[in-house]
């Protein structure tokens, strides 16, 4: 399958910019803003990125459809596919790249086959691909192989097998080491603010643990505009590892701290507004400490 016409839903943060790299590669990228924000039709618009208005004309007009969007919303998303592949009678490919478990994926596989289209299970991690930014994206099924088609220098394609599921369980062990570790060190250091002692925490992290200390300061910045989206994320890693006879409570405790960013000022900013005000790691820990 030649792709020519790919369609992205949603061009948000990450979807705009993997849209925009396509749309370099030479494609001619779509995407469906019927009912979506004015945000996501502004973000579509510097893209220079074609609304074909409803999911069902998106189908309609694309070889492909690359799902990017808030993973409690995927398995819908991939109903409204399905759903517009039976109406219009298209065939496509269908890849779900967001953080959902192996089982979710595979949920959503049966939809898009049944419907008559090829799935692929997609995976991204690292930040999206504006700038320097590079992220890895894993493709796994029997037709991942399609993605070797995105020939650019920041998206960087890893095909790992023909089996549905892989590209995911990548996604959810590497999200439970970045955004569970992230949810760990944000509650203890608003914790030590409360208890008065961050200062000596801080110097201690310092000495003793400087490289984890920088990395989480590094990553809490740019983190509340996301902590919706990481609550259904942190929900799926749980039922990854519930499904493995593993322990969900741990990472269950990491969706609740991003529940609570998530309902914060902090955590209703956009990220072009959490960008604008440049804050460190420390001023995002005390200003959630402080309910600000």
């Amino acid at each position: 399958m030649q792709i020519k016409n790919i369609g992205v839903v949603s061009p948000g943060d990450m979807g705009q910019a993997i849209a925009a790299r396509l749309k370099e590669c030479g494609l001619n990228v779509h995407t469906a803003l019927d009912g979506r924000s004015e945000r996501t039709k502004t973000m579509a618009r510097e893209a220079g990125l074609t609304d074909c208005g409803s999911v069902e004309k998106l189908v309609a007009t694309c070889d492909m459809v690359l799902s990017i969007l808030n993973p409690g919303a995927a398995l819908e998303k991939a109903r409204e596919v399905a759903a517009a592949m039976k109406a219009t009678g298209r065939r496509i490919a269908f890849a779900d790249c967001n953080a959902v478990s192996p089982q979710t994926v595979r949920e959503i596989d049966q939809l898009i086959r049944a419907a008559g289209g090829v799935f692929i299970d997609a995976g991204i991690i690292g930040p999206p691909p504006r700038g320097a930014g590079k992220p890895r994206i894993y493709v796994s099924g029997p037709d991942a192989y399609l993605f070797t088609q995105f020939n650019h220098p920041n998206l960087l394609v890893r095909v790992l097998s023909e089996r549905v599921g892989d590209a995911s369980g990548v996604k959810m062990c590497y999200g439970a080491m970045t955004k569970g570790v992230t949810a760990l060190a944000v509650e203890l250091l608003v914790a030590a603010r409360k208890l008065g002692v961050e200062q000596a925490l801080e110097q201690e992290f310092r000495e003793s643990r400087s490289d984890v200390y920088d990395w989480q300061m590094k990553n809490i910045p740019v983190m509340p505009p996301k902590a919706y989206r990481w609550v259904p994320e942190m929900l799926e890693i749980a039922k990854t590892f519930d499904g493995l006879g593993m322990t969900p409570r741990i990472i269950q405790g990491a969706a609740d701290m991003y529940g609570m960013i998530a309902g914060s000022p902090l955590g209703k900013e956009s990220p072009e507004q959490a960008r604008e005000r440049k804050r460190d790691g420390l001023e995002v820990v005390r200003l959630l400490a402080d309910g600000k």
